[in-house]
Formats: structure tokens, C-alpha cells, sequence
């Protein structure tokens, strides 16, 4: 006999804000099954209010608002069992960032989290990264967001360092990123991957993602270097419209994608990885499972 449940995660984030909805399938003596029922993306960039005037407007401040209404009628009608919402780098920098998470719990009902880096990178973590990495491989994990971007060190399987930095896309697109902060993510970099030689990288988020996509390349197969290094020179090249038009690029995502290409290639050089596995993961993705995970151990 099988049992099914839906879980809901909602991640605010500093560019989008995303409601995925996952159902386990669960069977005794089987491993449980996790599938995206659905997923919703609004773009409402927060980080572009908080970063340069360090709080949320009033105008994005409705819309967040708005959004989480729809989405506490979203996980009713899918009938969630339960579910979690965390706040990252734009809401964890905002003046009125508790402010508005009370609003929101008021009218929509939906209780947010305030996360830090260590919570965000603990949350991603839940993945079961481990199931799609070899033990004889070494991999430098990294998650790029719109205010900030998580580093974790994998060496034959274990987690052996993670740091999160204020190096996110939404920043960069605002010249909000000293060179000090390339220097100290540069360091941290060569640091912890030095003494390891065949390492790779894990790359998640919505850019990232993107871009596997249009290579066209199969799922478990990586991207190279070289075909990441040619890729940022053809976005390059294209103007903001023309990344639209010629790309069929979403309005939200043709900005960003450069600075996110910008830290992937940089990740690379600085860990000397050769090749970049994308397998479409990321704080969502983590909350389903831990959610999952603290049912069945109740």
C-alpha cells in the first residue's frame, strides 16, 4: 500500500519569489518518491529595492503580499499537508523586513522565515546532494541568488565547508560588489579545494539551469568550461533586448543571467574545476525533503 502527500516550499528570494508544491510517494521497505507537482515564479526582485535603499517599497511590499495570498490558496487547493517559507538575502538586509513578514501572517495567514547564509546552505543540503556526487569525485557546490551565493566543499562524499557570501546577481546588476568581495570569495575558493584534484562543480539555480537547458546537453551530463566560457561571450554580446528576442529569454532573466555566468566561470577557474553538473536543485527543493523527513519522524 502506498501513501502520498504534498508538501508545499516557498522561497523569497532577492529576485524571485517561487511556490513549488512536491508529493511523496511512500511505500514500507521502498525509498519514498519526490516529484514537483507544481511550481510558480513571480518576479518581484525585492533585492533591487533593499539593497540600494535597505528596505522593501511600498509597491513591492503589496505585491509580496498579493503573492503569498495566491499562494496560501494554491497549497489549499493541492491540499498540502504542510509546508515552509523562507526569506533570504533581500528580506534578511531589510529595515522592514520583520514588519512585512508580520503583514503577511495577517493577511494570508503564512508564517515566514528569516533565514541566514548557514540556514540556507543547511536547508540545500537536504537534497541528498550525496546521491547524485562519486565518492572518488571532489565537488565545489554553488548556488547563486540574486543578493547572495552559497559555496559547500564535497570531498569523498562529505561536507567539509560552507560559507555563503553577499555575491549575488541582483547585487552585481546594482555595482553593489567591492572587489574585496571577489578577493575573499577568490580565497575561500582556492582555500578549501587547493589539496584536491578532480573536482567539479554543482551549480543550482534558475540561471544556471537555464542555460543547461539551452545547450540542449542530457541530463547527468555536464557542461564544460569552454562551452560556459563561449556562452557568456554570445550573452555578452546581445544587448538586454536582443538576450529577449534572439534567446527567447524571459524579461527577468535576461539581466541576471550575465553576473550568475560571471560567478559560475569565476567558481571554475578559481576551484580549476573543468566541467559543471546542473541537477536542477535548490532551497525548494531542500524544504520539501526536510519537511518530509520531520513527519516521518515524529
Amino acid at each position: 500500500m502506498i501513501d502520498i502527500s504534498k508538501y508545499g516550499a516557498i522561497d523569497i528570494g532577492s529576485n524571485a519569489v517561487r511556490l513549488l508544491i512536491g508529493s511523496v510517494t511512500s511505500k514500507k521497505g521502498e525509498n519514498p518518491r519526490f516529484k514537483k507537482t507544481s511550481l510558480v515564479r513571480v518576479p518581484i526582485r525585492l533585492g533591487a529595492d533593499v539593497f540600494l535603499e535597505n528596505k522593501v517599497s511600498k509597491r513591492n511590499a503589496k505585491r509580496l503580499i498579493d503573492t503569498m495570498k495566491s499562494y496560501a490558496l494554491l497549497m489549499k487547493t493541492h491540499g498540502v499537508k504542510n509546508y515552509r517559507a523562507c526569506a533570504t538575502s533581500a528580506m534578511r538586509n531589510a529595515d522592514n523586513g520583520k514588519e512585512i513578514v508580520g503583514k503577511i501572517l495577517k493577511e494570508s495567514g503564512i508564517t515566514i522565515e528569516i533565514i541566514d547564509g548557514s540556514d540556507e546552505a543547511a536547508i540545500i543540503a537536504m537534497t541528498d546532494l550525496h546521491e547524485l556526487t562519486s565518492r572518488d569525485r571532489n565537488y565545489l557546490y554553488v548556488d547563486v541568488g540574486g543578493g547572495s551565493t552559497e559555496f559547500t566543499v564535497y570531498h569523498e562524499g562529505e561536507r567539509i565547508a560552507s560559507k555563503s557570501f553577499q555575491l549575488g546577481t541582483v547585487r552585481l546588476l546594482n555595482d553593489l560588489v567591492p572587489q574585496s568581495r571577489w578577493d575573499e570569495v577568490k580565497s575561500w575558493i582556492k582555500k578549501h579545494t587547493t589539496d584536491f584534484d578532480n573536482i567539479a562543480l554543482i551549480g543550482s539555480g534558475g540561471n544556471i539551469n537555464n542555460i543547461f537547458k539551452t545547450s540542449g546537453t542530457s541530463n547527468g551530463k555536464p557542461l564544460s568550461y569552454m562551452y560556459l566560457v563561449e556562452y557568456y561571450k554570445k550573452l555578452k554580446s546581445l544587448s538586454y533586448e536582443e538576450r529577449i528576442w534572439e534567446l527567447n529569454l524571459n524579461f527577468d532573466r535576461a539581466d541576471v543571467i550575465v553576473p550568475a555566468a560571471e560567478i559560475f566561470l569565476f567558481a571554475m577557474k578559481w576551484s580549476k574545476a573543468q566541467n559543471i553538473y546542473v541537477p536542477k536543485i535548490g532551497l525548494a527543493d531542500g524544504i520539501i525533503k526536510s519537511l518530509y523527513r520531520a513527519d516521518i519522524e515524529d
